[in-house]
């Protein structure tokens, strides 16, 4: 999509972003296609708490430190904000400026959520862009738990590590 085509777009997206990963670079990388502008909801270290993830999650000021990192060697900080995200929504249901979100398949009915949560406020809808998954070396998507776990790096390249043994 051109910068034309962008037309002044805001795009949202938000997650955990720990272990910056293949995955999280391709949805991050799709909102710059799409939206002039990004912002980025960050889970806060008390929403992480609240979601019990199923690992230890890098702390919030290192995994922004992260993402401003990425997003420097890209050349594209200055497009993108990020906010803290306390919830499941974040400024999507309170920012009409937001006209497009892009999530993965597994953040789907999330957006979908979002949209009825705007028209109920009597906002318009936002356009929902879903990314696939990036997969590993073994069609299973690229995750944080399995790079914890030592089973793939961040490319979803096989480590023969971990719990299964290869």
């Amino acid at each position: 999509m051109s910068a034309k085509e962008r037309n002044g777009r805001i795009v949202a997206l938000g997650g955990t972003f720990d272990l910056l990963h293949k995955g999280h670079k391709k949805i991050i990388s799709k909102a710059l296609q799409v939206g002039d502008r990004v912002i980025i909801g960050l889970a806060s270290h008390r929403f992480v708490e609240e979601r019990r993830k199923d690992h230890i999650v890098s702390n919030y000021e290192s995994r922004r430190a992260n993402l401003e990192s990425f997003l420097a060697a890209a050349g594209e900080l200055e497009r993108v904000e990020i906010v803290p995200l306390d919830d499941p929504y974040g400024p999507s249901v309170t920012d009409r400026e937001i006209s497009a979100m892009v999530v993965s398949r597994e953040t789907l009915e999330t957006a979908l959520e979002i949209n009825k949560v705007r028209f109920s406020r009597g906002m318009a809808p936002i356009q929902v862009y879903v990314v696939d998954f990036a997969v590993a070396e073994d069609g299973k998507p690229v995750s944080t738990s399995g790079i914890r776990q030592g089973l793939m790096n961040k490319e979803g390249k096989l480590l023969g590590k971990g719990p299964t043994g290869f």
